[in-house]
């Protein structure tokens, strides 16, 4: 009788590399990051549309499909022991991940996603911290795309995910504030993070975020890889 050989996931990615954490509570820790491909929302302001906008970019060049087990062996040929699983939307390739992160057992994994995929029971077990980024009107995504109240609810009950918003325009903190009382999310487990994709972007709107994180109560995040770095990929 012929074996029965299981199909190994593979992961679509787009980058992998090794920097600083630049946004969020852990920002400034080593990392490796890990890019993936696609995502189901098109966020105007976006940084990284070479990882799903492929009106722009051309898919067979911006990514890569790759076995779980090279992945990870990629990943562990790295330094840092921290790896931030980002996008695109990671959420997309679940059985992957939870193949991936079995491998990297020993490995503090956070995960960036939009919230608006329901993580499996796995997956809520295993990711040490969720960075979670629920899109505001000014994202250009509709309500009905953008917010899914259950999966914010689940995240917050892990008692291991953040919130981060992304603010562009003054109307962002109103919503962001509307957002946090309707789901019950902690104010201590809330950032607020200037939109910019350039170091002059980011110093001359920071104050006035940093001002409406302390007026709601909230932590601010600037973002450690435009300030040092720009708009450069792999940083």
């Amino acid at each position: 009788m012929a074996a029965n050989f299981a199909r190994m996931p593979s992961l679509r990615i787009s980058e992998l590399f090794a920097s600083l954490q630049g946004e969020g509570v852990s920002a400034g820790a080593p990392a490796t990051f890990l890019r993936l491909g696609d995502c189901n929302l098109s966020c105007t302001y976006c940084d990284t549309p070479y990882s799903w906008d492929w009106q722009r970019y051309e898919r067979k060049s911006e990514l890569t499909e790759e076995d779980v087990l090279v992945t990870a062996a990629r990943v562990r040929a790295l330094s840092p022991r921290r790896m931030v699983i980002t996008g695109g939307e990671p959420l997309l390739q679940q059985p992957a991940l939870e193949r991936l992160t079995g491998e990297l057992a020993e490995f503090f994994t956070e995960v960036e996603t939009n919230g608006t995929l329901m993580p499996s029971e796995l997956l809520r077990a295993r990711i040490g911290q969720w960075n979670v980024s629920p899109k505001l009107a000014s994202s250009g995504a509709s309500l009905l795309q953008r917010r899914k109240t259950s999966v914010l609810e689940t995240f917050r009950d892990t008692e291991r995910a953040w919130l981060k918003f992304v603010i562009s325009e003054p109307s962002d903190v109103n919503e962001a504030r509307d957002l946090v009382a309707a789901v019950g999310w902690p104010k201590e487990r809330v950032l607020l993070m200037p939109e910019a994709r350039t170091p002059e972007e980011l110093a001359e709107r920071s104050p006035n975020v940093a001002k409406a994180a302390l007026d709601c109560g909230y932590r601010f995040s600037t973002r450690l890889h435009v300030m040092l770095w720009g708009d450069t990929r792999g940083r």
